[in-house]
């Protein structure tokens, strides 16, 4: 297979600021992370992966998209967190091409419909469009560009629930969605149980994919995509997460720790601060895992 008619290209949206006046336990302002969209591009067409959210975003990255100057002929959610697939449904009216994901993508997606009122359009009220479930499934989950084969391999919990990633053999790359982040606090809110557990079985999913590069979800401008360093550093803030959470013995503990043991990510401390939020307030006895997640954010 020829990979010289393929390619990808991937644009990083800025932090957006979050309508959360409350600063962070170490004073800083809330921000939500940096969002990675990928074009996988072959001559004439491509396929685009998790775009942004925002109305604002939405404009920035179809600008990008246009310039790229291919058809576009699918967008494609990894998983159901609404920052990376609320923009869909513009993506598609703009470019005229479907929105796919698997299955349990789908239902989870249905699922942030529902908390957009109580949480997504009370952070960013007025700034995401109208994004009604539009996302259908394609068959054996693959997709064909100009001949290569474009794979959404279910992963499990990383996250959220059912996500999965896209794997495109032919440039040995893995567009992981939130399996894996890259220069960036993880999101575990949603990690009580088993959650880290399977979230390192997700990891182990993509490794066997044997990969040379992978675009993290959220990820820094000034790192690279090289698929071993991104894999080692995943792992390694899953194991110091799952430390913490055994050493601290509150929210704010858990916060300033993780801080400290990892002070080369640049992004990401709101969405730690909400995870441990989240997690912590599942420890009272009768917690509510649904109402634990929305008001961590607040």
């Amino acid at each position: 297979m020829d990979t010289h008619t393929i390619g990808y290209a991937v644009h990083v949206s800025d932090p957006l600021p979050i309508s959360v006046t409350e600063p962070l336990p170490n004073g800083e302002g809330r921000t939500f992370q940096p969002i990675s969209t990928t074009l996988v591009h072959g001559e004439r067409d491509a396929v685009l992966i998790d775009p942004p959210f925002t109305v604002d975003q939405i404009e920035e990255v179809a600008t990008w998209v246009a310039g790229r100057g291919k058809n576009l002929i699918a967008i494609v959610a990894t998983h159901g967190h609404g920052d990376h697939w609320f923009g869909d449904n513009e993506f598609a009216e703009r470019f005229g091409a479907p929105v796919v994901a698997t299955a349990g993508t789908i239902a989870v997606m249905h699922r942030n419909v529902a908390a957009r009122p109580f949480a997504w359009d009370k952070l960013w009220p007025g700034q995401i469009p109208d994004a009604p479930v539009t996302a259908v499934t394609v068959p054996d989950n693959t997709l064909d560009l100009e001949g290569h084969a474009l794979r959404l391999v279910e992963v499990g919990h990383t996250d959220t629930e059912q996500t999965s990633v896209l794997h495109v053999p032919d440039l040995g790359l893995v567009v992981a969605g939130d399996a894996l982040y890259n220069g960036a606090h993880m999101y575990i809110g949603e990690s009580a149980g088993g959650g880290l557990d399977a979230w390192r079985a997700a990891i182990s999913t993509v490794e066997a994919l044997a990969p040379r590069h992978i675009v993290a979800g959220h990820k820094s401008k000034d790192l690279d995509d090289d698929a071993t360093r991104v894999i080692a550093g995943t792992r390694r803030c899953l194991d110091s997460a799952e430390t913490a959470l055994k050493e601290c013995s509150t929210a704010t503990e858990f916060f300033r720790t993780m801080v400290a043991r990892h002070p080369d990510l640049a992004y990401g401390k709101t969405l730690l601060w909400v995870g441990a939020k989240a997690l912590y307030a599942l420890r009272e006895p009768g917690a509510d895992p649904v109402a634990a997640s929305v008001a961590a954010w607040f």
